[in-house]
């Protein structure tokens, strides 16, 4: 099982300048390799591979010691493998058809990362006080903000130093065994179930769950348009190409961070407690791109995060050996969970009230109830990590 685990680092102004420097250097690597191959193509007719880059560059790192020669090694030849990769998929494109998008230079604006290989040339440690630190070739020993433990038995592969607007964070790349579920009241029913929800994503509310409960939807950037706009246009007054202008779009993207850092840990938190809660999740199989392309709805739905959610409650799930079943969400809303009869509603209304039996219940919790019953219906083989469920209970 592979996962990353983030972490803030603290370099003090000369480390800053030496990662900034490294940074540059590597963005130089890859701009000048991708001049290379353009050029002997045009040149030759024939393209250059990795391995004849590395081999140039490599003699070029050893003749610039106080430039190139200040990257590490397996950094340079990262950088080489990224562009082999921008090419690759380049081609991919092209003889599938699509829309090709041909590597292109990169600004300083656009090439925010160093890769390394863990052990060469960056290391993970700690003193005798129990303080983490991390070690970075060129730049020497930073402080780290150790705020999540690498579990026992974790191999760190790969690191990915990361600048996002005034911050470094080293992204640490783990293998991790595969995780043994704890026993769980799944175990011990008759149906191979224990405690179930089904959850409805949605705008008005961020999840509403069978069981009545709802999440309210936060909507981080909706809240922080006012700053947004009295930041943007701040900025949208400096003279083009200043030094003002461009620390006035740094305090915007600084804002914009802040957003994504809320809606992160919120969703981070929410789907934690799903999975530690209930053995089986039912989820809607639900495409955004109706929502997400819609001029009305894109910017709640872009707010919500919902795709997100999902992402992070499906791996969460994996670990805690927690159920998710998707399903078809096609009449979630407009079905009585307590009959199943049709009852038609607009967007509007955020009551159901069945006229059949009688029920009345928040709509979303309604769809959720549908989705629960739709997750236990599901044939075997699908739906469910072992397909046993077949029979939906009453939860109505």
């Amino acid at each position: 099982m592979l996962r990353t685990y983030k972490y803030l680092l603290r370099p003090d102004p000369r480390q800053e300048a030496d990662l900034d420097l490294l940074l540059g250097q590597s963005r130089r690597v890859y701009n000048a390799a991708l001049e290379q191959r353009i050029r002997t193509y045009q040149e030759t007719g024939k393209g250059i591979g990795y391995a004849a880059q590395w081999t140039y560059f490599r003699d070029e790192r050893r003749a610039q010691p106080e430039t190139l020669g200040r990257l590490n090694a397996s950094s340079v030849q990262h950088n080489l493998r990224r562009l082999d990769k921008a090419f690759a998929a380049f081609f991919r494109r092209v003889r599938a058809g699509e829309k090709p998008g041909f590597p292109r230079f990169k600004g300083r604006s656009r090439f925010k990362s160093l890769e390394y290989t863990y052990g060469d040339g960056c290391k993970l440690s700690r003193d005798a006080h129990g303080r983490f630190s991390f070690y970075v070739q060129s730049v020497g020993v930073m402080r780290l903000c150790y705020h999540r433990s690498i579990p026992e038995g974790a191999q760190i592969k790969h690191v990915v130093i990361k600048r996002v607007n005034d911050r470094w964070y080293a992204c640490l790349m783990l293998e991790l065994p595969d995780p043994v579920p704890a026993p769980r009241a799944a175990d011990k029913h008759p149906e191979g179930v224990g405690s179930a929800v089904g959850v409805d994503v949605g705008l008005y509310w961020l999840a509403a769950l069978s069981d009545g409960r709802t999440v309210e939807n936060p909507r981080w950037l909706r809240k922080s348009l006012a700053r947004l706009g009295v930041a943007q246009r701040r900025a949208s007054r400096r003279r083009k190409g200043g030094q003002r202008r461009r620390r006035a779009y740094e305090q915007v993207a600084t804002l914009h961070e802040r957003i994504a850092n809320q809606r992160r840990d919120f969703l981070h938190k929410l789907a934690r407690s799903l999975v530690r809660e209930y053995d089986l999740v039912a989820i809607e199989d639900l495409a955004l791109g109706f929502m997400n392309h819609n001029p009305h709805l894109s910017l709640s739905s872009h707010d919500a995060g919902l795709g997100e959610l999902r992402r992070l409650l499906e791996y969460k799930a994996e670990e805690a050996g927690t159920r998710v079943v998707a399903v078809n969400p096609a009449y979630t809303s407009q079905r009585c969970s307590g009959c199943g009869e049709r009852v038609e509603k607009g967007l509007s209304v955020r009551v159901h009230r069945c006229p059949f039996c009688d029920l009345e219940l928040d709509r979303d919790v309604n769809a959720a109830r549908n989705i629960l019953q739709l997750a236990f219906q599901q044939p075997p083989g699908r739906g469910g990590q072992d397909g046993t469920w077949a029979v939906a209970p009453c939860v109505s």
